[in-house]
């Protein structure tokens, strides 16, 4: 496999599609590229000589922003959102959907799975769900005890 930043990329697959393996690269960077380093787009990244690879490697490195840097930087603006506290930071911070997309149904994605909220209706469960809060309380007041 040839390795390009760091990452392998596929190597029975045509060039064009083989670097979208690397993070920050979609199909019309990828075919940018190709155009930049005189690559034929029929090739397949088992074939590319390494004169190739090289010529893609500092196309990268100079050019993009992609992998850990592009990465990096992300993290950064979302924290500098968090920090001043505007809206779109709160909605990461709470892990909801920040474009305005609507949260009373769907938005499973951001929110994860479903907790029912909510009073238990079967007698048995209630019983049972109350003996194990109970259960649970006690041993929080034992760890407080020992310290």
């Amino acid at each position: 496999m040839p390795r390009i930043l760091g990452v392998d990329i596929p190597m029975n697959k045509r060039v064009k599609y083989a670097l979208q393996a690397i993070y920050g690269i979609g199909p019309a960077i990828a075919e940018e590229i190709i155009v930049k380093a005189n690559i034929d787009p029929n090739l397949k990244a088992s074939q590319l000589s390494d004169e190739n690879i090289s010529a893609i490697t500092t196309l990268l490195q100079n050019d993009y922003t992609v992998e850990g840097d592009l990465r990096r930087e992300i993290m950064i603006n979302v924290r500098r959102l968090q920090a001043i506290g505007c809206y779109r930071g709160l909605r990461h911070k709470k892990g909801l959907p920040t474009r305005g997309q609507r949260t009373r149904t769907n938005a499973r994605t951001r929110k994860g799975k479903r907790v029912t909220v909510g009073a238990i209706r079967d007698k048995t469960q209630r019983r049972t769900a109350a003996s194990d809060k109970a259960a649970a309380a006690e041993a929080a007041a034992g760890k407080a005890a020992k310290k």
